[in-house]
């Protein structure tokens, strides 16, 4: 007999965060997290993850479990935030560093030309998606016609850049430069500096769902007069859950061990921050498990996390003071 504690078995209802490492697919990663809590004596868990990382990229991928997986789609929907590496000089079919190289310059541009591109690419911008993408084509995903020779047009598509950064210590936009404190270079805000030339750069986006980051470096590299393409690439925030929250897969190995689930389980209202809370009471609880319209709500209109208590009851939408159930909760 071993000695092992027994799990609380109780169905886990919730996030877990997990730090994806480069070279894991996220399918892979989602069976890795069902292994575990398997393991841990959970039995079959419904999993989901809220949006695909490109086995090449590292970070935050969302992981929900239970319940939780109802609100996947909002997550899909949700702002994300990347930190990327361009290198200069080759551009590549997949756009990152697994693809052959298609394209070469010898045109390095000034930091000072990096810096003031970031605002053209600031905002509503117009974008073509990777050809080496999961998007369809005539129903077959693009990848597979790209790698099966085939030529690809995918279409132009409007997404948002909310904003575009160097990595560094102040990216405030307060006049303080992104390198004046990197020892040995010169400000490329100072007037009087020498221009100094970017073999790479990394910058920081926050982006709407459906942006394609490989597809945002082959531009800005573009619009620079070179060629680039993506050589690192990690998603750090996804909705409301950031990097700090995440999980490494050693950790997740542990928790297969019969490490504490609960210590790295989010709540599944952690999938909601920045929606109001509606208190129910036993009765319109009710009404709201059984589908029911609830009336004479004296609440503004507009999207509600519904609870009874501390139990999560449903997404519901209200409407002059009707609400309707979005997503119900069976906890």
């Amino acid at each position: 007999m071993s000695d092992r504690p027994v799990p609380d078995k109780t169905a886990p209802n919730g996030w877990l965060i997990l730090d994806k490492p480069r070279g894991l697919g996220s399918t892979q990663a989602v069976g890795a997290v069902k292994r575990n809590l398997r393991e841990a004596g959970y039995g079959k868990v419904k999993t989901g993850h809220g949006g695909t990382l490109d086995p090449l990229a590292e970070g935050v991928l969302l992981i929900a479990l239970g319940e939780a997986t109802k609100l996947t789609g909002r997550m899909l929907d949700a702002d994300k935030t990347y930190e990327f590496t361009i290198q200069f000089g080759e551009e590549t079919t997949t756009l990152d560093t697994e693809g052959e190289v298609t394209a070469t310059s010898d045109r390095r541009p000034p930091l000072a030309a990096i810096a003031a591109i970031c605002e053209h690419f600031t905002g509503e911008i117009d974008q073509v998606p990777p050809k080496y993408s999961a998007l369809k084509v005539d129903g077959r995903r693009a990848y597979d016609l790209a790698r099966a020779g085939e030529e690809v047009e995918l279409k132009t598509r409007r997404v948002t850049i909310h904003s575009l950064s160097f990595t560094g210590p102040d990216l405030s936009g307060e006049g303080v430069s992104a390198f004046d404190t990197t020892l040995g270079r010169p400000d490329p805000w100072d007037p009087q500096a020498p221009l100094e030339m970017a073999d790479a750069v990394t910058l920081v986006a926050r982006v709407s769902k459906g942006t394609y980051i490989r597809s945002l470096a082959r531009d800005i590299a573009r619009a620079l007069g070179t060629v680039g393409h993506v050589t690192y690439l990690r998603r750090t925030q996804a909705g409301p859950f950031r990097e700090e929250q995440a999980i490494s897969l050693d950790m997740l190995n542990e928790i297969g061990k019969g490490a504490p689930l609960q210590d790295h389980l989010l709540s599944l209202e952690a999938g909601l921050d920045g929606i109001p809370v509606l208190a129910l009471d036993q009765t319109s609880a009710q009404a709201a498990r059984q589908g029911r319209v609830v009336s004479d709500l004296p609440h503004p209109d507009g999207l509600y996390f519904a609870r009874l208590d501390d139990v999560p009851v449903a997404l519901v939408e209200l409407n002059g003071g009707a609400m309707k159930v979005v997503r119900g909760f069976n906890l």
